[in-house]
């Protein structure tokens, strides 16, 4: 029996926008504020039901940081041009970060870490270099989930050349290579058990100690294989390799691995291994509903403008529970209905707020500076000609 034709995608598909995959970053930014703005002394709600929801969203943050990693290799090699040169990717990538990452770390220093952290602790968050530090007032200083910026810089700088790498992978091995990867998320845990001490413990109730919790959970290179696991599934897609698992199973399974995390892996192995595989075929799934032209509910306007501010939300939403816990003290609010109308009070000043990061910094910074020419065309008389278009990617969703 002869095998099915594999079809790849075809090259002018590459370059489309997958407005799904967009509005899909909304929901994990939003997973990540969930899991900051009830972990105690945070939480709004009071007594058991403070208990229920802390430990029902206590692993929304490892996914939703997961899934932002796993988006980021796909993505970017998804929109990967031949003629992309490193330097013209990693301004844009610079540009794309750094100047929300500016404005939210003076934001953050002056309404309350100022008083929590010091200059040897801050200093190496402005330069991104936190998560380097195995120490948990530095990798958590000034705006917490600045750490993952970090990362994604690492991220960036390695692209160019992983990328090339994994080009170099025959597409009948790409899901082996998955495979292989997502072995290697296991096995970092396993290792931080066996080899690294059980002490000083992490604060705030993570069971794990401080050693254990960098090595597994902040390590660039580390995280680097989920990142490595969207490339491939990237690549998976656009050689005609993908199996043609639709969304809604793929997300009875990540709900599943979900449940797995919180009700039976170690605590280790919950951060991010046991979702990986699910969210990496959730991300490939959604993007091939948006390439098939399928129907899709995440395409609709309100989700990708959501998509499109979830950048700046995820660095804004933390910053505003702070506030409202050490500056007005407004946690915890007795009643199930009053801690989750403060929740989604403090979950809309933050899109606010987000909006105007979007729209008054990171907007204007990507149109004056994230714009890249390409060579000038030669003319006849060898000189060059001038051109007003750039080769900046048209990138299938926006990333950080």
């Amino acid at each position: 029996m002869s095998s099915p034709t594999r079809t790849a995608v075809p090259a002018s598909a590459r370059f489309a926008r997958l407005p799904s995959l967009t509005g899909m970053r909304f929901f994990a930014a939003f997973l990540v504020f969930l899991f900051h703005s009830t972990l105690p002394p945070y939480t709004p709600f009071s007594g058991d039901s403070a208990e229920s929801v802390t430990f029902a969203v206590s692993k929304a943050g490892w996914l939703g940081v997961g899934f932002f990693f796993v988006l980021s290799g796909f993505v970017l090699t998804w929109s990967s041009r031949p003629g992309d040169r490193p330097r013209q990717f990693w301004r844009r990538r610079l540009v794309k970060i750094y100047p929300n990452h500016v404005v939210t770390f003076v934001a953050a220093l002056l309404l309350f870490a100022w008083a929590k952290s010091t200059w040897q602790q801050g200093l190496p968050n402005l330069l991104l270099l936190h998560t380097w530090i195995p120490d948990p007032k530095t990798f958590q200083s000034v705006n917490p989930p600045s750490w993952s910026l970090s990362v994604e810089v690492i991220f960036y700088l390695c692209f160019p050349w992983l990328h090339r790498v994994m080009q170099r992978i025959r597409p009948e091995r790409l899901w082996l290579w998955v495979g292989i990867l997502g072995a290697a998320v296991f096995v970092v845990p396993a290792v931080a058990y066996a080899a690294l001490p059980d002490s000083p413990v992490m604060p705030l109730g993570f069971r794990a100690s401080v050693s254990q919790y960098w090595f597994v959970w902040q390590l660039p290179p580390f995280r680097m294989l989920e990142f490595a696991v969207g490339i491939l599934m990237a690549r998976i897609v656009m050689t005609g390799r993908w199996i043609n698992f639709r969304v809604a199973p793929a997300l009875l399974l990540v709900a599943l691995a979900y449940l797995v995390e919180l009700l039976w892996a170690p605590w280790l192995f919950g951060m991010s291994a046991v979702t990986l595989i699910p969210v990496a075929l959730l991300i490939a799934a959604m993007a091939t509903t948006d390439i098939a032209g399928r129907r899709s509910v995440l395409r609709h306007r309100a989700f990708v403008w959501l998509g499109e501010v979830s950048f700046a939300f995820y660095l804004v939403h933390d910053i505003t529970v702070h506030v409202f816990v050490d500056r007005f003290g407004l946690s915890p609010v007795h009643g199930a209905p009053a801690a989750v109308g403060l929740l989604a009070l403090e979950a809309g000043i933050s899109v606010f707020f987000s909006w105007l990061l979007h729209i008054g910094v990171e907007q204007p910074m990507m149109n004056r500076f994230g714009r890249t020419r390409p060579p000038l065309p030669r003319d006849s008389a060898g000189g060059t000609g001038s051109t007003g278009s750039d080769d900046k990617p048209a990138e299938a969703v926006q990333t950080h």
